[in-house]
């Protein structure tokens, strides 16, 4: 056994579900599994399943409802800590920030249409839609 192959072995290693739960991208492991399994998280370029073993150094592309992160492992984390901590696990690539951003300036600038109703419509607002159906 040569010299590299101890140093690969001695680095740390994680499930990716568990990396994913601890670095806060996905609130439970569940979730984190149920996306990895749906495609929406690829490492290195390629689908896998949950029980993949991360270390730093790998790129993982995910993707959480409308939001894309490609993000560069850093460490890993045996449990969930604060954010501030989880940040630490990873460095997002400048490309990725970049389109993040916008599509966050976006979103702010044309939000969804209802996006800003809440409950149920007033009596008020009820006979305006009422009328505007008739």
């Amino acid at each position: 056994m040569t010299e590299h192959d101890n140093q690969l072995r001695d680095q740390p290693r994680q499930r990716i579900d568990k990396w994913l739960w601890a670095a806060r991208f996905f609130k439970t492991r569940s979730l984190a599994a149920a996306a990895i399994d749906g495609g929406r998280v690829k490492w290195n370029g390629q689908q896998v399943k949950p029980a993949r073993e991360l270390k730093p150094g790998d790129e993982l592309d995910i993707a959480a409802g409308e939001l894309r992160w490609t993000v560069l492992v850093r460490g890993v984390s045996a449990q969930r800590r604060p954010a501030p901590e989880a940040r630490q696990l990873y460095e997002e690539t400048a490309e990725s920030e970049a389109r993040r951003l916008r599509q966050e300036e976006i979103r702010r600038l044309a939000p969804m249409p209802g996006a800003g109703l809440k409950g149920r419509p007033t009596k008020k607002a009820g006979r305006l839609i009422r009328s505007i159906n008739e």
